[in-house]
């Protein structure tokens, strides 16, 4: 299927979902849009619909990025959800970072509609969607990847299948547990070599340029540097709910995961004291003490 015959709706519009649909379009999709919010859809330049089941109807290939398994469910489900509104031979790309146990109950009602459902969580920010660098691990039927691969090629330098149905979210949810132990020895580093009398700058460079210099480390020096001005990519309040879903794959799985529990008792405490909404790398602000909201120590 070529880019001027694939259609693709786009629901959820937060951060990453508004960079996919902008990407999408300025690539020659048609791209219809749905978010509950409905200017953060118009603010895509794509087509918006009213509903979920209205964005589907639109599409082969529908895209889908909301915040929680709650927002999952809800989009799919009911006479206006995406489910409703699906055609036969549709590919739902489930993007969005939900418990595997979501991704096995969604399924039927996508495949009741002759569509098929891929969960496809993606690694990397709005930067790498901006220029098509995410990596995106799929899980799910390997047919249904290959039509839903003109689209995904445009967002992602690596889309790798993982196996069938559910074990995409659960590699995100590996994947999102490294991500967070480096985000938190990362903090706990910098504070560390700043309170020895280091120069918060100089010892970000040091971290940047030896072996533990990974690309997180690299697209995250100005929010660590000048957590004042931190662009908000990904809030310490979704870093707790994703550590909870983590965890809760772990107990079921039988597997050991303590640095995640040592890493979502702190992002609690953080969330506790306020800066829920803040950028993960907020965490540094919250190790040096005295971080209230929005304030700096």
């Amino acid at each position: 299927m070529s880019v001027t015959q694939s259609r693709v709706a786009v629901i959820g519009t937060g951060r990453m979902g508004a960079a996919m649909a902008v990407r999408l379009r300025e690539a020659g999709f048609a791209v219809t849009a749905h978010n509950r919010t409905r200017a953060k859809a118009e603010a895509t330049g794509a087509a918006v619909a009213a509903t979920p089941r209205q964005a589907a109807a639109a599409a082969d290939v529908v895209l889908v990025s909301l915040a929680d398994d709650t927002a999952v469910r809800q989009a799919y489900a009911g006479e206006d959800g995406i489910a409703a509104g699906l055609r036969a031979g549709a590919v739902v790309v489930e993007t969005s970072t939900v418990a595997p146990e979501t991704v096995t109950a969604l399924a039927p009602l996508v495949e009741k509609a002759g569509a098929a459902l891929l969960d496809a969580p993606v690694s990397g920010s709005v930067v790498f969607v901006e220029q098509g660098r995410l990596t995106v691990m799929a899980g799910g039927d390997a047919s249904a990847l290959e039509r839903a691969r003109p689209v995904l090629d445009v967002l992602a330098a690596h889309v790798v299948h993982v196996g069938p149905g559910g074990t995409g979210a659960a590699m995100k949810l590996a994947v999102n547990s490294l991500l967070l132990g480096l985000n938190q020895a990362l903090s706990e580093a910098l504070v560390l070599a700043e309170r020895a009398g280091v120069p918060r700058e100089s010892a970000y460079e040091v971290f940047a340029a030896g072996a533990a210099g990974a690309p997180f480390v690299q697209y995250k020096k100005d929010a660590y540097l000048h957590p004042e001005n931190a662009t908000v990519a990904f809030t310490l309040e979704l870093v707790a709910k994703d550590l909870d879903l983590v965890l809760a794959l772990a107990e079921r799985v039988g597997a050991s995961m303590q640095q995640a529990a040592t890493n979502r008792r702190l992002v609690g405490e953080a969330v506790e004291q306020g800066l829920g909404q803040r950028d993960l790398s907020a965490l540094a602000d919250f190790l040096r003490g005295g971080v209230r909201g929005g304030g700096q120590p």
